[in-house]
């Protein structure tokens, strides 16, 4: 199982408030900071929600 290197390059000011919970629930709280997470269903699913905020990396 790998993991999956997010981090977050867009602002959340703005953003509709159920993204603003899914980026802070991924563990991502400033910009240009990243977090280190499992590919699992879940995890692909919450960046697919954001992922015009994020940027996703394999690890």
């Amino acid at each position: 199982m790998s993991n999956l290197k997010v981090t977050l390059v867009k602002s959340t000011i703005g953003a509709v408030p159920k993204h603003k919970r899914t980026v802070e629930a991924l563990g991502l709280h400033k910009v240009n900071k990243s977090v280190i997470l499992p590919d699992n269903a879940a995890t692909r699913g919450m960046v697919k929600q954001v992922e015009y905020m994020v940027k996703v990396e394999e690890a």
